[in-house]
């Protein structure tokens, strides 16, 4: 008897996010201004805001604007679910 089971389908990265984009000014003094992927720019914010210790200490689902991200979020404080949203916006 042979086997019929399939194997697991290989995952193939969306092109889409895959598309190295241009950050804005704004979003360049905290990544940098090289043209990134969009994963790689959200892993970017994420280090930024762990080295400075930005997420809020009663509730880590928000983050708490320094300087440098107040421009960017236009607020002192977003959730986390806003964040991606937020940056998408300084992103062409």
């Amino acid at each position: 008897m042979a086997s019929t089971e399939k194997k697991p389908a290989t995952r193939k990265p969306n092109a889409a996010f895959m598309k190295p984009l241009t950050p804005s000014p704004t979003l360049a003094a905290v990544i940098g201004s090289g043209a990134l992927p969009r994963t790689e720019v959200t892993k970017k914010i994420w280090e930024y805001i762990k080295k400075h210790d930005l997420q809020d200490p009663k509730n880590r689902r928000n983050i708490n604007a320094d300087a440098k991200l107040r421009p960017l979020f236009g607020k002192d404080q977003v959730s986390m679910f806003e964040l991606t949203k937020l940056v998408s916006a300084h992103l062409k």
